[in-house]
């Protein structure tokens, strides 16, 4: 294992569950550790950073649901949440209150495998040069290889892996409907599920944060049987 590997925390009460993911992600190159409730996560989390937490929401003592708010609140980094498929209603609050993905169980190793790698390479930040990609919308900027958005004073808004991806996909399509499919495909590529719920609780949260920083400007549309578009013209900053 490299000292440059990714390191991807499991907390998931299922000790053969952990085992199998775990030993799926360290084939592909990851240091992998795992907890299994939320006590055991602090631990966890004064020992090591990781780049990735995968969370079960089903767990003993505090619920995934509770720990998938505090992570937010403490960490950047994407949470992919497991969840029974039957279980749509938590996943669409885990999704409201941060959570960058979620996965069904059972699910196929291929697709967790991808969705992990997708989640990661959408977090990495990308080296700043001649060709980096700035933009300015209403009182916004959006660099696209930092991964950072900023305020008309300069202040960093805080946003998800997930939050930013959507944000990119309307920045790159200016004053464009983008269908609910498009950004799913952009965003989540093969790995996508077509009853994927993310794009509708992403567009939701982001569209919050931004009304929480300019209030009474609606800079994100949805249109009829469309999609969603952002309002605002985008410019290119050089």
């Amino acid at each position: 294992m490299t000292t440059s590997a990714k390191k991807i925390l499991i907390v998931d009460d299922d000790p053969e569950v952990a085992r199998l993911v775990g030993a799926l992600l360290a084939r592909e190159g990851w240091a992998v550790e795992a907890a299994q409730d939320g006590k055991d996560l602090d631990r966890a989390l004064q020992r090591t950073t990781p780049d990735l937490v995968i969370l079960d929401l089903m767990l003993p003592g505090e619920d995934g649901l509770s720990i998938c708010r505090r992570l937010r609140v403490a960490t950047a980094a994407p949470i992919l949440m497991l969840t029974a498929k039957c279980d749509e209603t938590d996943c669409v609050v885990g999704l409201e209150i941060g959570a960058d993905d979620y996965l069904g169980k059972p699910f196929s190793p291929r697709v967790l495998v991808a969705r992990v790698r997708a989640l990661l390479r959408r977090a990495e930040p990308r080296a700043a040069g001649p060709s980096a990609r700035r933009f300015e919308f209403d009182r916004f900027a959006v660099d696209l290889d930092s991964r950072e958005v900023t305020d008309a004073n300069g202040e960093r808004v805080a946003l998800t892996s997930a939050e930013f991806d959507l944000l990119a996909c309307f920045v790159l399509h200016p004053r464009r409907v983008l269908s609910r499919d498009q950004i799913l495909d952009w965003t989540h590529g093969r790995s996508a599920d077509p009853y994927d719920r993310t794009v509708d609780i992403t567009v939701s949260r982001l569209r919050k944060k931004f009304e929480a920083l300019n209030p009474g400007n609606r800079l994100i549309g949805t249109i009829r049987n469309g999609g969603y578009l952002l309002t605002a013209p985008v410019r290119m900053v050089m």
